[in-house]
């Protein structure tokens, strides 16, 4: 079976699911991708939160957003996605249509600074307060790297036990046959009676 691309998945299922004027969080900013995506779906008169650790991915991004006029609609925040509670607007809490992951470590930066098991189980638990009843967790995961098969490993555990009366949650391996091959988790809240 040929090799999924789980980022073209993502935007392929996101595509009609967001529209203008929802509010969307790209958790790990990198060099923009994501964010650049959500930003086109959001406009004009929505907004992407846009978190990273690192200013190098912040300034990819910025770059990003900028060279595609998408700069107005984003706001890029230099901190861990594990603290973005603090970064949102008390008004978007419970009102965010999708949170993206895109784990592991910046395509052509340092490879030694990477996302933990920790910060990115903390930003799960966050982002599940953050999302809208009929929102979007997706954790995109990278096992083939130092330090990524324990925070897949992790990453899984804590979907697998997520309260299944209020969360559906799938598992879309990039190849089945390869275990360092990336894993997308799909989170959807079930609305509430």
């Amino acid at each position: 079976m040929p090799r999924i691309s789980l980022v073209n998945l993502i935007h392929n299922r996101l595509d009609t699911l967001l529209h203008n004027g929802d509010t969307v969080i790209d958790a790990t900013a990198g060099n923009g991708n994501d964010t650049c995506f959500l930003a086109e779906k959001i406009a004009p008169d929505g907004r992407v939160y846009g978190f990273d650790i690192q200013d190098q991915a912040l300034e990819k991004t910025r770059s990003a957003l900028v060279h595609r006029h998408l700069a107005a609609y984003a706001v890029l925040i230099n901190a861990s996605h594990a603290d973005m509670k603090q970064w949102i607007h008390s008004s978007h809490v419970g009102q965010i249509k999708a949170v993206l992951f895109n784990l592991g470590y910046l395509p052509g930066g340092d490879k030694s600074v990477i996302t933990t098991s920790e910060s990115t189980l903390a930003a799960l638990a966050v982002s599940l307060e953050l999302i809208s009843t009929d929102g979007i967790v997706s954790i995109l995961a990278y096992p083939g790297h130092a330090g990524g098969s324990q925070e897949t490993g992790r990453v899984r555990e804590g979907c697998l036990n997520l309260d299944k009366a209020r969360y559906s949650m799938e598992i879309i391996y990039s190849d089945e046959q390869n275990p360092q091959a990336p894993v997308l988790f799909w989170i959807t809240a079930r609305a509430q009676d």
